[in-house]
């Protein structure tokens, strides 16, 4: 048996019964590996297994009952989005399988955009390498205007944006890790400007994606990573780095949060990347 991965990130992170109630739809014919919750966020992050056919039978079911149970219209949190299923990557968990991601990605949004009547807009690998943000800048709002104005289109679906559940960014991707280290000292200001010195786009780090962020629940201030080339950028030398910015700034670094689970090509000591440990079952390779 191939087994793929797919990480849906869905807008609801406070409400456990919205929460398991999508969990118990990719259960259907995939094996949920972890649930990362955060409520400030506001979004649930799934790790989910499966082959292909059945990877595509459980998303489909999870992206439904999201598109069910979640209203964009009253949602407050600080991570970007534009659908209550916001973002699908389809992973390969092994070399070689980037073309059978590719596919099922395709028959993914098809059956979204048929079924369901999501607008699906590919991304990653079979979006020719748009990421997330080109779709996110600017809100639903924005991206309805961009898609009015004919410089943007759905891949699958309808052209408008459902007014409850927004649109479905779907993609093959390759491995990448979601990580946020906290400032224990310093301001929103220093999180953006370490933000900006580490990610790729502005200069840093080949491979990783960034953002300063407020957590207005907790109060607490964080650098909020995904390092999406893991050869390019290992994550211990990302948080190393991050450790030197926020140092030359005059700032204390806090602990980090690990999002879904660890490649084992990432794995360091859990102090060195900031973590309280880092028990087999958040390494990816050991729960397979």
């Amino acid at each position: 048996m191939t087994l793929l991965e797919s990480v849906p990130n869905v807008s609801e992170g406070r409400d456990p019964v919205v929460i398991g109630s999508i969990a118990l739809a990719l259960r259907g014919r995939g094996r949920v590996l972890d649930i990362h919750s955060d409520a400030d966020h506001h979004r649930s992050v799934f790790t989910v297994v499966a082959d292909a056919d059945d990877l595509v039978h459980s998303l489909l079911n999870g992206i439904a009952r999201a598109a069910e149970l979640i209203d964009l219209r009253r949602h407050d949190g600080i991570h970007p989005r534009i659908g209550a299923a916001d973002v699908v990557p389809i992973v390969p968990i092994e070399n070689g399988q980037m073309e059978l991601a590719q596919e099922v990605a395709l028959a993914l949004g098809r059956r979204v955009g048929t079924e369901l009547g999501l607008p699906v807009f590919l991304y990653g690998e079979s979006g020719g390498g748009k990421r997330p943000a080109f779709f996110r800048q600017g809100g639903p709002a924005e991206l309805q205007r961009r898609i009015d104005a004919g410089d943007v289109k759905p891949s699958f679906g309808p052209s408008l944006l459902d007014s409850r559940a927004g649109g479905v960014l779907i993609g093959a991707r390759p491995l990448l890790i979601a990580f946020n280290i906290d400032l224990a000292t310093g301001t929103l200001d220093d999180a953006n400007a370490i933000a900006a010195a580490v990610r790729e786009s502005g200069g840093g780090m080949r491979g990783v994606q960034a953002l300063g962020l407020l957590l207005p629940a907790s109060g607490r201030v964080q650098v909020s990573l995904n390092v999406i080339d893991v050869a390019a950028a290992p994550l211990v030398d990302v948080v190393d780095r991050v450790r030197d910015l926020a140092a030359s700034r005059g700032v204390e670094v806090g602990p980090s949060e690990l999002v879904g689970l660890l490649p084992e090509a990432a794995v360091a000591p859990a102090a060195a990347l900031g973590l309280a440990g880092l028990p087999d079952d958040r390494v990816l390779e050991r729960r397979l």
